[in-house]
Parts: structure tokens; sequence; C-alpha cells
């Protein structure tokens, strides 16, 4: 089934990439693989996916020796600063960078491991209040300061959009994310490359790749439903 499942929202991302002029080989599918067993990534893995989303730490620490070595781990849910040294170094990137406070840390603790961090800027475009990340007018001036660190790179910028029954009703906010990104691109800022654009779950992915997502996080889509209930599915 999740080889089914993976094929079903491969073919959809080569649907909107069509819609919207663009190769589905620009954007990448993240298979969210947070409370699921190691036989479901084993699965998804022999499917051909490689970029995996955990949102915890511990989930990660569990998950990576056992799984082959070239599995690409993104670390998608809010990050605490005394979990970053644990995680610095086994992800490929940070995508819920949301505070320039836990962006200073990543620096002072991949200096002591002498290592680069790629780092995407949570951006709370819908400033829900339960959800973490800057505000769209914050975030220039945090891209100015963390762009001095030494060992941070920022690669662009991630949200996570309301729950919506309906996923045209988050077109503007993929639109405004989009348009945050150019327009920071614009500005040629030094060690900021604005290459990635994270947005987009299972719900409204296919809007999200319309309005220029590079990234996408699919969960439920590709390995089913969890038991919690009152979650976004991701």
């Amino acid at each position: 089934m999740i080889k089914e499942n993976l094929n079903e929202v491969r073919e959809n991302i080569s649907s909107a990439c069509r819609v919207s002029g663009r190769d589905s080989g620009d954007v990448t599918l993240i298979a969210v693989s947070k409370t699921k067993p190691v036989e479901m990534l084993r699965e998804a893995y022999d499917a051909g996916a490689r970029d995996f989303g955990e949102n915890k730490v511990q989930e990660i620490l569990q998950k990576a020796p056992v799984l082959p070595d070239d599995i690409r781990w993104h670390m998608i849910g809010h990050l605490q600063k005394n979990k970053v040294r644990q995680i610095i170094d086994k992800v490929f990137l940070i995508h819920s960078v949301d505070s320039v406070d836990l962006a200073e840390y990543i620096e002072k603790e991949a200096a002591k491991k002498n290592i680069d961090v790629d780092i995407l800027l949570e951006v709370n475009v819908a400033e829900e209040e339960s959800k973490y990340g800057f505000k769209v007018e914050e975030v220039m001036d945090a891209i100015l300061i963390i762009s001095k660190f030494s060992h941070v790179h920022i690669k662009g910028l991630m949200t996570i959009a309301p729950f919506v029954e309906n996923s045209e009703e988050n077109r503007d906010i993929f639109q405004k994310l989009y348009q945050l990104n150019v327009d920071i691109k614009s500005k040629n800022v030094d060690n900021v490359s604005m290459a990635v654009l994270s947005m987009g779950m299972t719900g409204d992915y296919m809007t999200a790749v319309e309005e220029g997502a590079t990234m996408i996080r699919v969960g439920t889509g590709i390995f089913g439903a969890r038991t919690k209930i009152g979650e976004n599915l991701v």
C-alpha cells in the first residue's frame, strides 16, 4: 500500500507541475514518518523514498542507525535548544528554525563540532497562535542577523499552513511565502540561497506545488492516518 500511495503522490506532483509549467524534478517529496515504525520506513525506502521527515529528535536518533545511510533526514518539528547538539550532525536540513535565538544556538553547537548546518526559517504566514514561526514582517531582519553566522546556512523558508477542508483556502498562504522568498532572493544576501520553499502537506500539497513549493511534506498520504485525534494531517 505504501508503494501505491507513493506513486499516487508522485503522479499528483507531476500533475500539479504540469498545471504550473514546472519540472516535477524540482520538487522533493519528504515522507513524513513521525510515529511510524521502522518497517514502514523500509517499505517506503524500497519504493524509492530517500527523504524522511521527523517531528522529534528522539525518533531520528532511534531510526537513523537501523536504516540505510543514504537517507536524508529532515527535522520538521519544533526544535528545542537542549536537543540541538544531538541532531545537527545527523540531519540533511532543519526546516523549523523559528527564532534568531535558536539559530544562534545551532551556530554555537555547530562551531563546537566544526560542521555546517543547513536551515530553513519557519514563517507563520497565517499568524496562528498555536503555531511557531516568524511573522512575515520579521523574516528579513532575522535573515540579516543569521546570515552573519559562519556555520549556519539559510536555504529558504518553510510554513505550516492552516488545516482546511478545501486546499484552495491555503493558496494565498503559499503565494505570500513564495513572494517573500522572491523578495529576499532579490536582495542577494551573502550566505543566503533561498533555493528551498518547504510548504504543503497531505491535504494541500498540490496547491502548494502549483504555487512554487520545492519541498512538500506528506505523511498521511503515504503511510496512512495516525491514531491521534485533532492533529493536522501532514
